[in-house]
Order: structure tokens, then sequence, then C-alpha cells
């Protein structure tokens, strides 16, 4: 995965934190593990796999 501008990274995280916070809030707890989460999404988003929620 890469990116073609820091515009692009930082829209890439924007959603990704969007997701995760809906996931934070079905779990109901804060999620540790976020940049593992963070990357799982960012990398399914990227290649059009399921993403995770």
């Amino acid at each position: 995965m890469s990116f073609s501008s820091a515009r692009d990274l930082a829209s890439a995280l924007r959603r990704a934190a969007a997701a995760h916070g809906e996931h934070e809030k079905r779990s109901g707890k804060a999620d540790e593990d976020w940049p593992d989460w963070y990357a799982r999404y960012m990398t399914a988003e990227e290649s059009g796999e399921a993403l995770p929620s």
C-alpha cells in the first residue's frame, strides 16, 4: 500500500478513525489494539477486501 500524498494518507486515516469509532461503540469498550485494527482496515480498504467491523 502506498499513498500518493500526505493528503491521501490523512484521508485514509480519517476514514479508519471514523470506522474504528463505530467499532468501539459496538464493542462498548476502548480498543487498546487500535493500531492493528487501523492496519487491517486500511489494507482491506486498499485491496477491496471486506472491511473489519
